[in-house]
């Protein structure tokens, strides 16, 4: 054990939290590390792809992979510094298919991600999944699930349905449900009269697309809404309310929140118990928004600890799928995963460890006074020792390890 891991320890007990009970939940709840901050995005169809869709990485730090090999090397880093459960979260511009075949974007299948299944395997972690509706010829337009332009649809739909098929393989091959995530970049720069159309073909498109029942043991789908893009700046047609309306309404899907997609004055720990209390589910995607979806690398804000905070009050961890979506090409890409991958686990054991039946205790007593400072007092007490102690047990480097990235 750590030197100080004992005097932490007995500290959180006077406060009635056993460590050593949050440190094997911990290892029951994954996150999901998008595989896009290593390489911007750009995947393994086109090394020098160009992001459309009104999102792009910027900066130009030296170490961007060149090839499928060097991307593995990255990955392999990046996994070894990340402590605990974990996924790795696939954009379908990452398939892998045989010497030979060259699949367009509809065309994908299973068996174009058998390698990324023998790699999980090898490594113990899980696989989510997302169809990447943007950065191809058929999204040139702003416009792809809501098209006006059948034969557009008509691809992109066959892409979701193929992308499922996808999930449902890595999930039963892994024995971990996979979360396929959709997001799409349809919209407009200006002012658009017609705001109902593109969304009733919306609608038509997501139903085709989930048209087939998928057992949730392997494939839970989720669609992931969006104030606006680079672009698209006044309109856009997947929007989080319109997404929430569809989840509700149909059972198809759940939601996907991310962080960055919202307001810069909404907090979306507050959104949280609202689903809770319909008996929905969530995908989460935790970045840091420093101007509106900037996509920073994801820290262990006041805003990331709420997050958990909320989940752990609602007892709410086996509603809600946690996973990361940020790309800074201005840093270490592989320090950027790690750092962001550790600083949403460090987060997540910060609020295990809050001693929450005293808070719900005063509440409860109307005590308000008592809350308030008991709120102050937990804000210091010692969870980056105990964190330092899970690493340690997972044979991870603690808060040097940017010392062992060479």
């Amino acid at each position: 054990m750590g030197k100080y891991y004992e005097a932490a320890r007995a500290i959180y007990r006077d406060w009635g939290v056993d460590t050593e009970a949050v440190l094997e939940q911990m290892d029951q709840i994954p996150v999901s590390i998008n595989c896009w901050q290593l390489d911007d995005l750009t995947g393994f169809e086109d090394f020098d792809a160009k992001l459309t869709g009104g999102i792009t990485a910027t900066g130009n730090a030296p170490g961007k992979p060149r090839s499928i090999e060097e991307y593995f090397k990255n990955l392999d880093k990046m996994l070894a510094l990340v402590p605990g459960a974990k996924h790795v979260a696939l954009h379908s511009v990452y398939a892998m298919p045989a010497p030979g075949r060259k699949p367009a974007r509809n065309e994908l299948q299973p068996e174009d991600f058998s390698a990324w299944v023998d790699y999980a395997k090898e490594k113990g972690i899980g696989l989510d999944f997302n169809p990447t509706y943007f950065s191809h010829p058929m999204s040139d337009s702003g416009w792809t699930l809501s098209s006006p332009d059948k034969g557009v649809r008509d691809f992109w739909v066959e892409h979701g349905i193929n992308c499922r098929k996808i999930g449902a393989y890595l999930g039963k091959e892994l024995g971990q449900t996979c979360v396929t995530n959709h997001w799409i970049p349809d919209g407009s720069k200006d002012i658009r009269v017609d705001t109902l159309g593109p969304r009733m073909r919306l609608i038509e498109s997501l139903d085709r697309i989930f048209a087939e029942p998928i057992d949730k043991k392997y494939n839970i789908d989720s669609v992931e809404g969006k104030v606006f893009g680079l672009g698209v700046e006044s309109y856009t047609t997947g929007s989080h309310e319109f997404y929430t309306n569809y989840a509700l309404s149909t059972g198809k899907a759940i939601v996907c929140m991310d962080t960055g997609h919202y307001h810069p004055t909404e907090s979306v720990a507050a959104k949280i118990s609202s689903y809770i209390a319909f008996g929905q589910e969530i995908m989460m995607h935790l970045s840091r928004c420093v101007r509106w979806d900037s996509d920073h690398v994801a820290i262990a804000s006041e805003d990331t600890v709420a997050i958990m905070q909320e989940l752990k009050r609602c007892n709410a961890f086996d509603k809600v799928h946690l996973g990361l979506d940020f790309f800074d090409a201005s840093i270490n890409r592989i320090a950027a995963s790690v750092i962001g991958s550790r600083s949403v686990k460090k987060a997540l054991i910060t609020a295990l460890l809050e001693p929450t039946d005293k808070l719900m205790a005063a509440e409860a007593a109307d005590d308000l006074t008592r809350r308030l400072a008991l709120l102050e007092e937990f804000r210091m007490l010692p969870a980056g020792i105990v964190f330092d102690e899970y690493c340690e047990r997972h044979g991870v480097p603690g808060s040097d390890w940017l010392d062992t990235l060479a």
